[in-house]
């Protein structure tokens, strides 16, 4: 089932959407708040699903569903945890900033606890302050889990995601190298995140195999095309394997959201991958793009995000039917 936060008060307003995306029902009667509903889910999920079913058998009132009017599907969390489980990645990155990458990190993922006491909507711009700052964009994956145990293992961790997402965790690239060198993560560097319209059950997806989510993140920045890597390849960390690693010390309560990190995929030749305009897969942020400019010609040239720039970031099934609903926004200046 799809399900949806229509804007309004702090923690929008439940729904039940149609698989095609064209229509809504309220859910008041079963859950005020997606929140409320995954905080009582084996109460409430058998309900949402009935509803669901009832929606597209055009048995209960529905309205048209507007992706505009969306929240993302958690206005606000209890947690937002990003991990970075392609470390093809994490590796062009720091190569492109003169940073070793220890082995580590291809056996114990990287995460930072992102702000989430607000998220931005699927439609709403991206403000920012300073152009100075590098605005970026970057395509994920999402999940939204149940209650999680302290030290859950990563196989059976896959049994407390209850809703999947696509996300845009908006960075502010010039700002992280200092706060990195502080020792102590990044916090001004990462502003509010935004996610897709819907949150999908894993079963509605026919690309959910092993903790990953399959298919390909089309990602345009200014209506060009920049990515389509496959969410599914190259994804070095699973879902249940991030979910383990943020609840090794600790318990993580309903309504967690936990990030994939940016979807990346390498190249047929095991290399940084190709521009979609020369027949790769491309890139699902602008780093990664500077990076490879930066490889290749020893300078990045792609300039990273301004005010009037848009950036467009959805999945589509084998129909070619939007699954989550597209996140579309501009950067403002504020």
């Amino acid at each position: 089932m799809k399900l949806a936060s229509l804007k309004g008060g702090r923690d929008g307003r439940l729904v039940v959407v149609s698989k095609d995306l064209a229509w809504f029902t309220d859910a008041w009667h079963i859950a005020p708040t997606l929140q409320a509903a995954l905080d009582r889910w084996a109460a409430c999920e058998p309900d949402l699903r009935g509803l669901a079913e009832s929606l597209e058998h055009g048995s209960v009132p529905r309205e048209r569903f507007h992706e505009h009017a969306a929240a993302s599907p958690l206005p606000r969390a209890y947690q937002w945890a990003d991990g970075s489980a392609y470390v093809n990645h994490v590796q062009l990155v720091r190569q492109a900033r003169g940073a070793e990458m220890p082995d580590s990190f291809w056996t114990d993922p990287l995460m930072y606890q992102g702000g989430s006491d607000g998220f931005l909507g699927p439609r709403d711009p991206i403000p920012l302050k300073d152009e100075a700052w590098g605005c970026d964009l970057e395509g994920e994956v999402a999940v939204v889990t149940g209650d999680v145990p302290m030290g859950v293992d990563p196989i059976a961790a896959l049994a407390h995601i209850r809703l999947v997402m696509l996300c845009n965790d908006v960075s502010l690239r010039n700002l992280i190298p200092n706060e990195l060198a502080k020792g102590f993560g990044f916090f001004q560097a990462k502003p509010a995140s935004a996610f897709s319209p819907v949150a999908v059950t894993p079963d509605e997806l026919a690309g959910w195999r092993d903790g990953k989510l399959h298919g390909a993140l089309e990602v345009e920045v200014n209506g060009t095309p920049l990515g389509e890597a496959d969410a599914g390849v190259d994804m070095t960390f699973d879902f249940g394997t991030l979910i383990a690693h943020a609840a090794k010390t600790r318990a993580l309560g309903a309504g967690t959201i936990i990030g994939s990190g940016t979807v990346s995929n390498r190249g047929p030749d095991g290399g940084p991958g190709k521009p979609v305009s020369e027949g790769g897969v491309g890139y699902s942020c602008l780093a990664e793009v500077r990076t490879i400019e930066t490889i290749t010609s020893g300078a990045a040239k792609t300039p990273f995000l301004k005010a009037g720039d848009t950036v467009r970031i959805d999945m589509r099934d084998a129909k070619r039917h939007s699954i989550f609903g597209a996140i579309e926004q501009e950067v403002v200046a504020v």
